[in-house]
């Protein structure tokens, strides 16, 4: 799943997903304080634009410059609280202690013996700041030919590799706030979010 797999797949239709912020990331998120925010896999760009619209200044992260350009295109009311950035967090990752919120929802991130990327996501959190980590439940699914569930992180994976001194405020499955996108059978989600210590 490469850039060139994912401006494919933009390109494939006209708007890939609903335009709406996930509801995990609205349930989680409303009320805290805005600051500095990174959106990792942003797409379109739809939590980016909730998260800015909430006051907070966000980076949106993607391999896919399609996604890029129509983020940017349908963020011109916040275009002053939202930064575009084209990259692949598993080879180059985020600063380090810069954001008070990473987000990270539906993101394939593949495991890796030494953890490099998820490590270099943990160490994009600031001090005081929260991790927003959400996937599709895989629970029972079984592997395809190309591909199989066990090769990447669930949350229940990030919270056991999280230092000691994190506070685990949410791990669980729930059911979905929206009905699973078309051609998948997603009826749960699981979620962690974890407070890094000042």
């Amino acid at each position: 799943m490469d850039a060139q797999f994912w401006d494919d797949r933009y390109s494939s239709r006209d708007q890939l997903f609903s335009g709406s912020p996930n509801g995990v990331l609205v349930t989680e998120i409303t009320g805290f304080p805005p600051g500095q925010a990174l959106d990792v896999g942003c797409g379109e760009g739809a939590d980016a634009r909730w998260l800015a619209r909430q006051g907070w200044q966000v980076t949106g992260v993607d391999i896919s410059e399609v996604a890029l350009r129509r983020a940017a295109e349908a963020a011109t009311d916040v275009a002053d609280r939202v930064a575009w950035a084209r990259a692949d967090v598993a080879v180059t990752p985020p600063p380090a202690d810069a954001f008070d919120l990473v987000s990270v929802q539906y993101f394939p991130l593949t495991h890796e013996p030494e953890h490099t990327a998820l490590r270099g996501l943990l160490a994009a959190v600031a001090p005081g700041g929260t991790l927003l980590f959400v996937g599709h439940d895989m629970t029972g699914l079984p592997a395809q030919p190309d591909f199989d569930p066990a090769d990447y992180y669930r949350p229940a994976d990030i919270a056991r590799l999280l230092d000691p001194d994190w506070t685990v405020q949410i791990n669980e499955t729930r059911p979905r706030t929206v009905p699973a996108p078309a051609g998948t059978s997603h009826t749960h989600d699981t979620v962690l979010r974890a407070r890094r210590p000042r």
